[in-house]
């Protein structure tokens, strides 16, 4: 890069020096480094010498016994210097997240196609790559199950299935004066990161490994690869300086080539790398589980829901991998912002013969709350109302109403605190003039035959942390150094998200320096042990604090020595700008730290952070699994050929409750980022398995992810003012997963438009993803049942 490009670079990501580093708009710590090209991804690594390159060896049915390997035609193909099969791990033969039921390699039984069943290592990726497809396997096929209902009717679940229930559903349900009953299904989705799963394992002495992977989880990672060479925790290193996104696909998944890349790198006592091409990455990981629900409501004339009962059964795939945790939250967030007084969940792990199925930004909660979005569109449509009316009737209650009616508490026990909802939607009626466009639709549809508009208005409530309790802590390590620079380390991984940034932001805040003074490091588990995955939207709240934690205490320890320096008392000296201030007195902040170190003041400390609060009964389904809930709204409004099924959105407006933001810049950012993505899960990105149980949309070529000629000209995105009523990190919010609940709004306007064919008076079974085929399938069955009316 030349110093004009850097120059130029410098003047646009740049804040002024006089912006105070906490709530302020500060660009990504690795902007620079990412449009030149410099970020340093676990590819982008320098291979050491000597370094060879593993790709796995895919089944290619999705349920049979293997009667027999024949390995001889891989051995002997160019460059190919061993093949490993289950036989050669050391240890156990798991990377199952939470239960052993998922091996790293299959032996004997391959349950899915595209499950690994050996390893290759070769002198390149190509020819690791080319002698996989070489391996002459014989099979014993087993009758496959492929999709939720057909393993819910099977009763084949990966776990048990899980029940909540609250008043006296059936009872309500009798009596209540309107009844609704339906089914409604939602496919899964790719992460799509556009960093795939990758792993570089380096043997060191003493059966040590250092193992460098794009992960969500450096704590598990060393766990598993501890497990498979029969290793100590302390003898693995696992480290991640940053993804190129993750999504929830690299939290357990990435397990599975970090522990065949150590055991290829341990066996041959060589640096071995597994990097996977994106059509094995397709066909090995899971995805978003996808959801069958079968449901029955009753509710009153003003739409108010007085009953529902549901059952959601979800595609797991082979193996529990995280669907436990996954169904609890779609269970938890089945209320969305709505209040249910009587109420009857079942959640069902289907166990099927395809990729085990993970977690996905949101983790179940979409899929929860997606579900009584779709109903109470039906219940608007039924009544000739507005559904937007119908929505406010369900809002959950003020949160400081008392007693029987006051209709803020959940269906598992939990007081819904600082519930802004009210307002939230007001505004963005207000702002984004929802009325007045619902009347422009409706006289645009009139005059149209073939085109029809559609608009919908959202909204969104979402629990944060994780809900297995003890999840929801971090660690953190900050060193100061003579010079007056700043290092931190924490356990929290950066994706892209901008978690790096703002724990920046939060320790040159608490030492009262310039940002550009603190530097955060790679996630390496030999520095904070133990930590749990940066998923949940939990990254800045842990991570945050638990930094915070650090600086603060070295800070004290400063302020002592500046407190003998100027002769007062330590709880009058400031940070700010860079100085160490004492009334009128001031000393710049590495003078300072040097005056500390010469009097063997300890200049570095570490930090931790736990969730107060958090605690849930897992067998009754009860308890308080979140700090807080975010809140946000969107109206979306869409365009439809009811000849072709395309469609066009063609406004969003998102308004958004960060809390108090620590960076608006970047919150904006994952908004809508999270929108677009939680789009194109509802509308373009369908996974379809063949009748052979063979994933088809396993590349970009046929799986479509949104482009930039899929956002809307019109993308209007602003953060709600409020202040975290819980004592979060400078009381903001997190903004990782809620966004992306907030296309539902494109999904139900796109029903809305479909539903104008029939002058709304039919419910259109529009199933997700809306893809044109979906929508083409919606408008006839509306036409069909017009005519019979």
């Amino acid at each position: 890069m030349n110093k004009q490009t850097e120059q130029f670079l410098n003047t646009l990501v740049q804040p002024p020096k006089d912006w105070a580093t906490v709530g302020k708009p500060h660009p990504h710590e690795s902007a620079i480094l990412h449009v030149t090209g410099e970020a340093t991804y676990t590819d982008d690594i320098a291979e050491l010498h000597g370094t060879l390159h593993a790709a796995l060896g895919l089944s290619q049915k999705a349920h049979a016994r293997v009667r027999g390997i024949d390995l001889e035609k891989v051995k002997a193909a160019p460059g190919v210097r061993a093949v490993f099969t289950a036989a050669d791990i050391p240890g156990e033969n798991e990377c199952g997240a939470i239960i052993h039921d998922d091996p790293v390699l299959a032996d004997g039984l391959v349950q899915y196609v595209g499950q690994p069943v050996f390893i290759v290592v070769a002198d390149s990726h190509d020819q690791a790559r080319r002698a996989a497809r070489l391996a002459v396997i014989d099979y014993e096929e087993l009758p496959p199950i492929l999709t939720p209902r057909d393993a819910h009717a099977a009763q084949s679940y990966v776990l048990p299935p899980m029940h909540l229930s609250r008043g006296e559903p059936a009872v309500a349900l009798a009596l209540a004066p309107h009844k609704l009953r339906g089914q409604f299904d939602v496919g899964g989705q790719e992460q799509f990161y556009l960093e795939g799963q990758i792993s570089y394992a380096i043997p060191k002495e003493g059966r040590g490994m250092h193992v460098y992977c794009s992960t969500q989880h450096p704590s598990e990672m060393q766990h598993h690869i501890a497990t498979v060479l029969q290793l100590a925790s302390h003898d693995v290193l696992v480290e991640c300086r940053r993804m190129g996104g993750g999504f929830g696909g690299k939290e357990s998944q990435s397990a599975l080539w970090a522990c065949a890349a150590a055991v290829a790198a341990a066996k041959l006592r060589r640096p071995v790398k597994l990097r996977a091409d994106r059509d094995d990455d397709m066909m090995v990981t899971g995805k978003r589980h996808c959801f069958a629900y079968d449901y029955e409501i009753g509710y009153d004339d003003d739409g108010r829901i007085v009953a529902a009962k549901i059952d959601m059964i979800s595609r797991a795939g082979f193996s529990a991998d995280l669907s436990g945790p996954v169904a609890t939250r779609a269970v938890c967030h089945f209320d969305n912002a709505y209040y249910l007084s009587d109420v009857e969940i079942h959640a069902m792990c289907g166990k099927t013969n395809t990729q085990s199925n993970t977690a996905f930004r949101g983790f179940g909660g979409p899929q929860g709350a997606l579900a009584i979005e779709y109903i109470l569109d039906d219940i608007a449509r039924n009544l000739g109302r507005d559904p937007l009316e119908v929505r406010r009737n369900n809002f959950y209650g003020p949160s400081d109403a008392e007693g029987p009616e006051a209709r803020n508490v959940t269906h598992y026990g939990q007081k819904v605190e600082d519930n802004v909802i009210h307002g939230l939607v007001d505004q963005l009626e207000r702002s984004s003039r929802y009325q007045e466009r619902r009347r422009a639709v409706a006289e645009f549809n009139a005059g149209s035959t073939v085109l029809k508009k559609g608009l919908a208005l959202t909204p969104v409530k979402f629990g944060i942390s994780f809900n297995v309790p003890h999840l929801n802590q971090a660690g953190s390590l900050v060193h100061v150094y003579t010079d007056g620079s700043v290092l931190v380390n924490h356990g929290g991984t950066e994706m892209g998200q901008g978690l790096n940034t703002k724990v920046a932001q939060v320790v040159a805040n608490a030492l009262g320096v310039p940002l550009e003074q603190v530097r955060c490091t790679a996630t390496d588990t030999s520095k904070i042990a133990n930590t749990s995955a940066t998923a949940a939207s939990t990254g800045s709240d842990l991570n945050g604090k638990a930094a915070q934690d650090a600086a603060l205490q070295i800070r004290a320890r400063l302020a002592d020595v500046a407190a003998r320096h100027f002769g007062v008392e330590a709880a009058t000296v400031r940070f700010a700008d860079g100085l160490v201030l004492a009334g009128e007195q001031s000393l710049p902040f590495v003078e300072l730290v040097m005056k500390a170190y010469l009097q063997r003041v300890q200049l570095w400390s570490d930090g931790f952070y736990s969730t107060p609060k958090v605690h849930w009964d897992a067998k009754r389904m009860h308890g308080h699994p979140f700090f807080y809930f975010a809140y946000a709204a969107a109206v979306s409004e869409v365009v439809i050929d009811t000849l072709t099924g395309e469609w066009k959105l063609l406004q969003a407006d998102l308004l958004y409750d960060a809390g108090e933001s620590l960076n608006p810049a970047l919150d904006i950012g994952q908004v809508e980022g999270g929108f677009i993505q939680g789009m194109g899960w509802l509308t373009t990105e369908e996974l379809w398995w063949n009748k052979d149980g063979k994933l088809m949309t396993h590349a970009p070529s046929t799986y479509k992810i949104p482009a930039i000629s899929d956002c809307p000209e019109a993308f209007r995105t602003e953060l709600y003012a409020n202040s975290n009523v819980s004592d979060t990190i400078h009381r903001s919010k997190a903004v990782g997963e809620p966004p992306l609940l907030l296309p539902f709004s494109v999904f139900l306007a796109i029903r809305d438009a479909v539903s104008s064919v029939g002058a709304h008076r039919i419910n259109p079974p529009l199933r997700a993803p809306a893809t044109s085929e979906a929508i083409l399938d919606a408008v006839d069955a509306v036409r069909a049942a017009t005519l019979t009316q």
